[in-house]
């Protein structure tokens, strides 16, 4: 798929015995920028997903929005709810840049398509706490990005070592199905996102 300057994939999976998945991403385009985040509400289920829905809807109805505000929206917006974990970054096209942030147990990595004296790896600094309920203090991370570096976000279902994984050549939905189905457990549910940023225009 391609939305604004990024080309991207997903591949999710409810908790074995589930229909519904409480795992849930956006991929938002705004003028000069796209928007990604993944939502793990807490639980699975269709309570679960319905948390997660909430959480998306706010994404995507503003996404030039700065990501401090809208974490602070989905953070009041589920207040009362199980709440979730959150990751979101925004590519800003005309800085080359991507500004990010995540709160929970969401793990996210920007692989470079570069060489030295680049580093080969950016992992995201998630905090601890929960939208909805425990909101820490945001620490915002703004990183230069360029074109093929490769974001990968995760939730919890899928290990963590899925970090170690090096893109290769495979598009971002090969690589997010090869992650999901390598790396993805059976106790929760499961969300993989791999976008490639292609580039300012």
């Amino acid at each position: 798929m391609k939305t604004g300057t990024l080309e991207w994939g997903v591949a999710a999976a409810p908790l074995p015995g589930e229909t519904e998945c409480g795992d849930r991403h956006v991929v938002q385009a705004f003028d000069g920028g796209v928007l990604v985040a993944v939502i793990d509400a807490i639980g699975h289920g269709a309570q679960a997903a319905r948390i997660a829905g909430l959480a998306a809807g706010v994404l995507g109805q503003q996404p030039a929005e700065p990501v401090r505000a809208l974490l602070w929206r989905c953070h009041e917006r589920l207040r009362g709810s199980r709440g979730a974990a959150i990751s979101i970054a925004s590519f800003d096209d005309r800085t080359s840049t991507m500004a990010w942030l995540g709160v929970g147990n969401v793990h996210g990595v920007v692989v470079r398509a570069g060489v030295l004296p680049q580093p080969r790896r950016d992992s995201l600094l998630v905090r601890g706490g929960m939208v909805g309920d425990r909101l820490p203090e945001l620490e915002l991370t703004e990183i230069p990005v360029a074109g093929g570096d490769m974001l990968i976000m995760a939730t919890d279902g899928v290990a963590s070592d899925f970090r170690e994984v090096l893109p290769g050549t495979l598009e971002p939905q090969q690589l997010a199905e090869r992650i999901e189905r390598g790396y993805a457990g059976t106790s929760d549910d499961s969300l993989v996102l791999v976008a490639r940023y292609t580039g300012a225009p």
